[in-house]
């Protein structure tokens, strides 16, 4: 757990560490868990027993494929595309995976925006360091892959990802951005650091981190250089990202002259990993309300 303080030093705020937060979503109950099989076994192993919630989406009139994108350093990064089959080009969305990887949610979850009517493409941002699919223990998830991807590196691979894709079927002059958990936070700091995009949606990414060396960024200081409106989608029991953080946001987001259109939602009663439908953290209302309300944002200013 890290423990700052308030801007009045007043009292400390606590935010449950990203490893632990997670876990304190895995509570179980023996009607919750979906029984094996080829479509279970898609989730990365940290994640498993899957929840009977679990969505899976129809590939029916997509095209979807697992590709190779050349990075800026010579690396090949693995990334998963699901777009409509036929037509143009559609509006290019990166999907920002969380702590697990690309594993089967974020490819469903790339389904769902081609369903849509966008190329859905989820670069795997941490294949340098290791296969985050296949780590079980989250503190060591976190140790060794997790924290071992730079700032730098993520957002030079999204912009490659960008560009491969505007060259591979997507229309990459239209260009929105979505994350979750560790992704969410990359939505702000790729919002901050691109030009080029046109949207983003960050769901319950942290805004207050601890810098590292290789992670010096921290949300909240970026929001000044902001270049692209972005909608954050958080939890009101998210012990890992505490409602005074999502007020400081807010207040920055303001002082900076970036909101409006730049907003942020709390739902109340859901929980970190509110749209995780694999987990038992989700909330069908919350989750409804934010998708809806994603796609509603990309529409105004994506697709446009």
């Amino acid at each position: 757990m890290t423990t700052d303080r308030k801007q009045d030093d007043a009292a400390p705020v606590e935010r449950l560490a990203e490893d632990r937060n997670w876990i304190g979503t895995t509570g179980f109950q023996r009607r919750h868990i979906l029984a094996g099989g080829a479509f279970a076994a898609g989730f990365a192993v940290a994640c498993r027993p899957i929840a009977s919630s679990a969505v899976q989406t129809s590939a029916e009139g997509l095209t979807e494929e697992n590709v190779s994108i050349p990075a800026s350093d010579g690396f090949a990064m693995p990334a998963f595309v699901a777009r409509p089959a036929g037509g143009k080009a559609a509006p290019v969305i990166v999907v920002v995976h969380e702590i697990f990887g690309v594993h089967e949610w974020i490819r469903d979850i790339c389904r769902r925006f081609a369903k849509a009517g966008y190329y859905a493409i989820a670069p795997d941002l941490f294949a340098r360091h290791g296969d985050a699919t296949k780590v079980a223990d989250f503190k060591q998830l976190i140790g060794t892959i997790v924290s071992k991807a730079p700032d730098a590196q993520v957002l030079a691979d999204i912009d490659t990802t960008y560009g491969w894709a505007g060259k591979h079927g997507g229309d990459a002059k239209r260009r929105g951005i979505t994350g979750f958990c560790w992704g969410g936070r990359v939505v702000w700091l790729y919002a901050a650091h691109s030009a080029d995009l046109d949207a983003g949606v960050a769901y319950y990414g942290r805004l207050v981190t601890d810098k590292t060396p290789l992670q010096p960024l921290s949300a909240i200081e970026e929001v000044g250089k902001l270049k692209a409106p972005v909608l954050g989608q958080y939890g009101a029991l998210d012990k890992g990202i505490p409602l005074t953080d999502v007020e400081a946001m807010r207040a920055a987001l303001v002082k900076a002259g970036k909101s409006p259109p730049d907003a942020i939602t709390v739902h109340e009663g859901a929980d970190h990993g509110f749209m995780a439908d694999y987990r038992p953290s989700y909330n069908e209302a919350a989750a409804k309300a934010a998708w809806d309300a994603t796609l509603d944002w990309f529409g105004t200013y994506v697709k446009r």
